[in-house]
């Protein structure tokens, strides 16, 4: 049903690499917010998903990037970096294994990495850093690829999918389609828009059937605080899995 887009998926596969890129700008030292660590992480996100009646629930995390043009500035603040420390908090709330597939993405999926406690660490800098060219905004490239590597993983657990951009794509029809298909799968769409430009999101959430995604609107992620974040994204995930429950796909 989908297009195969990933052969393989490994600690760093990066097709934009096979053309030799210009490196993308360097990245500037991350703004003065209070930060704190992934052990703390773990436990705010552990509080938000207890408050939306998560206790005990299991979910294999990914993390999808958008690394499209008008992105630059939330790579160079470090923004994106802290948003890949967030996603391995909750993943470690979520998922039995603490790992997080990350997907990078702009007019194609233009790299992959893994995150987890050993390896997260200025990790989504340096990927960034080596993936050249920040084009365009398509999401379906990205899309597939998460419902490839999630079929391939044998997980028996649902899908969290935290996928952040700032705007709206290039492939509108072609992604309503696709999540749309997806909707027979047990994948939870989360879908964080930065800035303005949102309203495609607003559609994405309004999508008929299952209600297999979320939408929660960061006008400004540098003044959320990582309790709001977490609230937000994982709001209707409970909903959601009532729905799909009853309908078989979760079980």
């Amino acid at each position: 049903m989908f297009k195969k887009l990933l052969s393989s998926f490994s600690q760093d596969a990066s097709p934009a690499q096979a053309a030799a890129p210009t490196p993308a700008a360097a990245v500037d030292p991350a703004p003065a917010r209070t930060r704190t660590g992934v052990l703390d992480l773990t436990k705010k996100a552990a509080f938000s998903l207890s408050k939306n009646g998560l206790d005990g629930q299991r979910a294999a995390v990914y993390l999808v990037l958008d690394r499209s043009g008008s992105m630059l500035p939330f790579y160079k603040d470090g923004t994106m970096q802290y948003l890949g420390e967030q996603a391995l908090g909750l993943s470690r709330a979520l998922d039995d294994d603490g790992q997080v597939p990350v997907m990078f993405f702009s007019s194609n999926l233009d790299g992959t990495t893994v995150l987890d406690l050993g390896n997260y660490s200025g990790r989504i800098d340096e990927v960034h850093g080596q993936l050249g060219h920040m084009g365009r905004t398509f999401y379906t490239h990205a899309i597939s690829a998460v419902i490839e590597h999630y079929q391939k993983s044998g997980s028996t657990d649902p899908a969290f999918v935290l996928f952040q951009t700032d705007g709206s794509p290039d492939d509108r029809a072609a992604t309503k389609q696709l999540l749309t298909s997806a909707k027979t799968l047990p994948m939870f769409w989360s879908f964080v828009g930065f800035g303005s430009n949102v309203d495609f999101l607003h559609t994405v959430d309004q999508l008929p059937g299952i209600d297999n995604t979320g939408f929660f609107h960061v006008p400004d992620p540098r003044s959320l605080s990582d309790a709001a974040l977490y609230d937000g994204i994982t709001r209707q995930f409970g909903p959601y899995l009532a729905e799909a429950r009853t309908a078989g796909i979760v079980r």
